[in-house]
């Protein structure tokens, strides 16, 4: 059953929104007029050798409560040690989790693969620390911008929006690609508001990179989000990763065609509004 307040099925729209594009290919590959099993979604999990961050074969299985609390219960540890994702019949986050994981298979294993060590490194500690908090960050709410100018990546870093997203927006169309990883930004693509912001991994590819079909785009801009969450540094600042009004893109909202769109200070900020300490 799916959440009473959530959108009812409808393949055609999934596949034709623009804000989903990025798993586009797997959902032109799922029932039309129902949610996919959990069989459904590990068979394609099977099909790509998705495995975790331990190496197990990924299965979405049954979520089920453990009230004992045990350490070895728990959501990453399971998946890293088993394989076994926890996912809910009819959960649109669920599914859109699901979905990632089959996408980009290499960073999301090295993301349950640095929580895993992480987690054993700190247990017992009070607090989760940044670098799980700049994981779960980017693994609800990222988006990785493959970029062929520099100079429109450095407008993305300064929060120069309506210069990049206006002025530039050409330019954007050409020399840019923006892949949604976060499964919390696709459940909010069912209904997109204004104020949707994502975490951006910037990636410099050259501009044949940007002319590939998207499933090949996908897997060489998956194997550099692993390779920048295991580098070091990577999870030392949750500030590391810049925010991006997602519905500011090209493309993504018919209301982004007007000029005036980008005039929203409350949406298109001009920098990072106060800094705040980094947990420990």
């Amino acid at each position: 059953m799916t959440d009473g307040s959530a959108p009812a099925w409808d393949g055609a729209a999934l596949v034709g929104s623009p804000l989903l594009a990025t798993v586009r290919p797997l959902l032109e590959r799922l029932p039309p007029d129902r949610f996919p099993t959990l069989d459904e979604l590990t068979r394609l999990a099977r099909e790509r050798d998705v495995r975790s961050g331990g190496g197990a074969p990924v299965a979405f299985v049954p979520a089920t409560a453990d009230g004992s609390g045990a350490f070895e219960a728990r959501y990453e540890i399971r998946i890293h040690r088993d394989g076994a994702v926890p996912t809910r019949a009819g959960s649109w986050h669920d599914l859109f989790n699901a979905l990632a994981w089959i996408t980009f298979p290499r960073a999301k294993a090295a993301i349950n693969r640095l929580h895993h060590d992480e987690m054993l490194r700190r247990r017992g500690a009070p607090q989760r620390g940044t670098a799980r908090d700049v994981l779960t960050l980017f693994d609800e709410g990222g988006v990785i911008a493959a970029c062929a100018d520099a100079s429109l990546s450095g407008l993305l870093a300064a929060f120069r929006w309506k210069e990049l997203f206006w002025s530039r927006r050409a330019d954007v169309v050409a020399s840019m690609r923006f892949k949604v990883f976060g499964h919390a930004i696709h459940e909010k693509a069912l209904a997109p508001y204004k104020g949707v912001t994502a975490k951006t991994l910037v990636v410099a590819v050259p501009p044949a990179t940007l002319a590939l079909a998207d499933e090949a785009l996908n897997a060489i801009l998956d194997e550099r989000a692993a390779a920048h969450f295991a580098a070091p540094g990577a999870l030392t600042s949750t500030r590391s990763l810049p925010p991006l009004p997602v519905l500011g893109i090209p493309g993504w909202a018919s209301e982004n065609e007007d000029e005036a769109y980008y005039d929203d200070p409350g949406v298109f900020r001009p920098g990072w509004m106060r800094e705040k300490k980094e947990a420990p």
